[in-house]
């Protein structure tokens, strides 16, 4: 398991179109991805829309990503560089 913190940049936070293209891209691996917000306060399913979206995580906001399984370096590498590219805005 490797975990890896990352600030959230879109302007609107993960609302529905970057929530969707992060579980897409989330999808693409076996490893189960999730993700911790607020302050470790709760745990979301990076593969499902209505986790992430539950998650309401606003621009600005870190969270800390957690991939476990047998891709999970590829995985985080591409996780984080979505993420840091702004998933798609």
């Amino acid at each position: 398991m490797i975990r890896r913190e990352v600030k959230i940049q879109n302007l609107s936070g993960l609302h529905l179109r970057p929530a969707a293209i992060l579980c897409n891209k989330a999808m693409e691996y076996k490893c189960n991805v999730s993700f911790d917000y607020a302050g470790g306060v709760g745990n979301a399913n990076a593969k499902s829309v209505l986790s992430v979206l539950g998650a309401c995580v606003r621009c600005g906001d870190t969270i800390e990503l957690i991939c476990d399984g047998d891709d999970e370096e590829d995985a985080m590498h591409a996780l984080v560089e979505s993420i840091n590219s702004g998933l798609g805005e």
